[in-house]
């Protein structure tokens, strides 16, 4: 309290004990799996496997590259975008090594007759440099106009520059120079030696040519590297930084788990999948979207859903079959490619959370830039795939190919529908936000009540868009923080205790019509 000694008058601002609660995010995924590159911008992550933040696929492209053969992380990103995802965090996994070779690169003649006349290979293997050909501005010494100016940029800054070469014999020779002098890279003049220059303006083609890497060596990745570790910052435990995301996925775990023969390892498969579960578990907030193995009949994924994968978690749910999709590098032969589905359905949850809010299912929507399916269920071979959460997708004719499923993996029917389990997660995720302003505070009556006017302004906004069941408040939530809740043991305890019940909208999955004949019975 405030000391007053001198008359006058006073003002003093009460803080108020009711607060707003800000719906936490529900719509942040998180892939794991292969790129092209790591980005090259954080000198204390030089080889990018901290999970990294994008809004968009050109700013993927920009720090990851863009499709690769060997991943199928960015297409999965890429559908995810398309079909309504605006934040994504990217967790690389090395699946390649530096192939220990010079970077090398023919730099073209101005005279196509003339083909590719100089090699220039880098000094260090698998180096990062770009070259750079101008015409000669001051030929000096150099007779004719075919001088030219060589610079060697390291990370767009020139390191390297050499003036009035030629390809002819002398003290300018390009090969003469730049092989005497340069740390960076050698060349070699493929030119034969009875060709005659004297006639050409330009030698070599003016431009910047980047110097290509020999292809990487291929790695194994095993399930442990993609578990990662919370304190390396590096794959699926590595997103325990990553505290806003709600949805986790693996795309890559195809181009590990696929064999020399081609055959799919599901022990590796179930492995990763097992750690990705125990993940979303643990933190309580995200779920983990799960890809089916590829090839499966519906008689398969029964089999391998209850005798060998055998999940049970509401923090998880499986999607049934692969999705084919344009593929961008692919040529005539291979122009389209079946991807995992998870991805894209990531994208339509976040496209479901936006439109209508993360208490409806995000189920009969179509997915976006899908061309066809795997496997073309069945309403019979669904009867036995969905009652054991997986969730089929199903093409429509003319409605299109949708996600026809909602449910997770777990036996509970409490939390059988995902919209459930991400509307508590939610609700948990902003209570917990929210209230933190109430910590240290007096654990009074003024507290409790300040408590409860918060979180009843908050879930009667819920209520009143849609996302919780009941004619009334009464009927759709209810907050109790009082002496019941708080006896004067627990208050010596320093604990507050408020229970908190809410009534969720669940999914109308049967939709049935009760059909009979009408029958006039005369007067």
């Amino acid at each position: 309290m405030p000391t007053y000694a001198a008359p006058g008058v006073y003002v003093e601002e009460v803080v108020s004990t009711q607060k707003v609660l800000s719906s936490a995010p529900t719509a942040i995924a998180a892939f794991v799996g292969f790129t092209e590159r790591a980005p090259s911008d954080d000198p204390n992550d030089p080889d990018g496997l901290a999970p990294r933040l994008v809004t968009s696929w050109p700013q993927f492209e920009k720090l990851y590259g863009s499709f690769t053969p060997g991943a199928v992380l960015p297409l999965s990103v890429y559908g995810y975008f398309a079909n309504g995802g605006a934040l994504a965090y990217i967790v690389r996994v090395p699946h390649t090594a530096p192939s220990g070779q010079p970077s090398r690169r023919e730099l073209p003649a101005a005279d196509r007759s003339l083909g590719l006349p100089l090699a220039v290979e880098s000094l260090e293997p698998d180096a990062d440099l770009t070259l750079q050909i101008s015409t000669a501005d001051t030929p000096g010494d150099v007779e004719g106009p075919s001088a030219f100016d060589l610079s060697v940029l390291q990370n767009d800054v020139v390191v390297e520059r050499f003036e009035n070469l030629t390809l002819d014999k002398g003290d300018r020779n390009v090969a003469t120079v730049v092989n005497g002098t340069s740390t960076k890279v050698k060349v070699d003049v493929l030119l034969d030696a009875k060709t005659d220059l004297s006639s050409q303006i330009e030698v070599l083609k003016p431009g910047s040519y980047p110097l290509e890497k020999a292809a990487p060596t291929p790695v194994a990745v095993n399930g442990r590297k993609f578990a990662g570790s919370e304190t390396a910052r590096a794959g699926i435990n590595g997103l325990a930084v990553a505290e806003d995301v709600t949805i986790v996925m693996v795309p890559d775990l195809i181009t590990a788990a696929t064999k020399e023969d081609g055959s799919v390892d599901l022990g590796l498969w179930k492995a990763v999948q097992t750690s990705l579960i125990s993940h979303c578990e643990q933190h309580g907030n995200r779920m983990a979207l799960l890809d089916a193995p590829p090839g499966m009949s519906p008689q398969q994924i029964k089999e391998w859903r209850s005798d060998v994968a055998m999940y049970d978690s509401g923090y998880a749910t499986l999607y049934y079959p692969w999705i084919k999709v344009e593929n961008p590098i692919g040529t005539n032969g291979d122009a389209e490619v079946f991807i995992p589905p998870s991805g894209h359905i990531a994208g339509v949850w976040a496209r479901t959370d936006e439109s209508r809010g993360v208490w409806k299912a995000p189920a009969n929507d179509t997915l976006r830039g899908c061309l066809d399916v795997e496997y073309a269920i069945t309403q019979n071979e669904q009867a036995i795939l969905n009652p054991i959460g997986i969730n089929c997708i199903r093409p429509f004719g003319t409605r299109g190919i949708r996600i026809w499923g909602a449910r997770t993996l777990s036996s509970d029917s409490d939390w059988r529908y995902i919209n459930v389990r991400r509307l508590f997660n939610m609700v948990e995720s902003t209570i917990a936000e929210g209230t933190q302003w109430a910590v240290f505070e007096p654990n009074d009556v003024a507290l409790w009540e300040g408590i409860k006017r918060t979180l009843n302004a908050f879930l009667k906004g819920l209520w009143s868009a849609g996302a919780l069941f009941g004619q009334s408040v009464d009927q759709a939530f209810y907050v109790k923080c009082d002496a019941e809740t708080n006896p004067p043991e627990s208050i010596d305890q320093g604990l507050l205790i408020v229970e908190v019940g809410i009534a969720p909208v669940k999914p109308a999955e049967f939709v049935v019509f009760r059909i009979a004949q009408h029958k006039q019975v005369a007067n």
